[in-house]
This record gives structure tokens, sequence and C-alpha cells, in this order.
């Protein structure tokens, strides 16, 4: 036999029927944590800065990935002979 129970309620209820806990103080103040800190960060978004982290990362990322290939060639190489 199968049974089909639909029962209509709000988030609210059904966690206060069930017994948990209400954290809806707690989502607020990460909410407005995340909002604070959101805002603090939006000079990030600015391109030139965006542009400026991104280069002084990629000039140091690209001399590794050379020299990583270089000595991927060489033992590739020095295997060959």
């Amino acid at each position: 036999m199968k049974m089909t129970i639909e029962i209509d309620c709000t988030p609210v209820e059904a966690r206060t029927f069930l017994g948990l806990p209400d954290v809806s103080a707690l989502n607020d103040h990460l909410v407005k944590e995340m909002q604070t800190r959101m805002d603090a960060n939006m000079a990030m978004l600015a391109p030139e800065e965006l542009m400026k982290n991104w280069m002084a990362f990629g000039a140091g990322a690209q001399d590794q990935f050379r020299k990583l290939m270089t000595a991927a060639a060489s033992a590739a190489v020095s295997k060959r002979d």
C-alpha cells in the first residue's frame, strides 16, 4: 500500500513543529556581515585594481610555467638519448 501525505505550512511552522531552532536572527546577522564586507571590498571591483592584481600574479606564474615546461622538455630529451 502506498500513501501520500501533503502538509501545507510555512518554513517557520515546519521548524517549530519539528523542534528545530529558530536561526533567523543568526541568518540576519550573517547577511548584514556579508553586506558590510561586500561594501568594503567594492574598490576591488575597479578594473584598474583587478588588472594590477592579475598582472602581478601573471608575470610570476608565466615564469614558473616556462621553467616547468623547460624542465619537462629537458627531461624528455635526456630520456630519449
